[in-house]
């Protein structure tokens, strides 16, 4: 089976002529990933923990708390309260997490018939939801009230998002047939 930095030369070969690309620097690339989840705020720190320790054995690198920037009055925030934590991979864990992400955990979930194409924002970059963190195999625990979803976030060094999702396809994303 092919490394994803294999597939991501061979795309560049393949996809030179149909994204008009002249010179290798200008080749594709994922530049990082990004996982975010969402704790709310919660007030229970045995929770952030569980959420925090969780990533971090899906990522293999620990997560960094997010505060809020302003106090709600109506949602009982304070400055830097804890409502979510998220992780930025590069270089070798983010190639790991997404050859398990792709052969893996998605292959698990529910009724999987692909990804959607329609996640894409317009700076070339992919949005995927998981719902419930218990489809990597790292977290299969015997608690399972304690299920979150997380975003998984693929930045990519292309403009648009036809260029981006034509180089996903070619590293072998499972994108939904119409």
């Amino acid at each position: 089976m092919k490394s994803f930095k294999e597939k991501t030369k061979e795309a560049f070969k393949n996809l030179r002529e149909k994204l008009g690309l002249k010179n290798a620097m200008q080749a594709p690339k994922i530049v990082k990933i990004v996982i975010n989840s969402g704790v709310g705020s919660l007030k229970d720190k045995k929770k952030i923990e569980l959420v925090e320790d969780r990533l971090a054995k899906i990522t293999g690198q620990k997560p960094t708390k997010r505060g809020t920037k302003q106090s709600i009055a109506t949602f009982k925030t304070r400055v830097g309260d804890v409502v979510g934590v998220a992780v930025t991979l590069r270089g070798g864990k983010m190639w790991g997490f997404l050859d398990r992400l792709i052969n893996i955990a998605l292959p698990r979930t529910k009724d999987f018939r692909g990804i959607s194409k329609d996640a894409f924002d317009e700076m070339g970059n992919y949005t995927l939801g998981i719902k419930e963190h218990t489809v990597f195999p790292e977290t299969s625990d015997e608690d399972l009230k304690d299920v979150f979803g997380f975003s998984v976030t693929t930045v990519t060094n292309l403009k648009n998002k036809t260029s981006a999702r034509t180089f996903l396809e070619a590293l072998g994303f499972p994108f939904k047939k119409k």
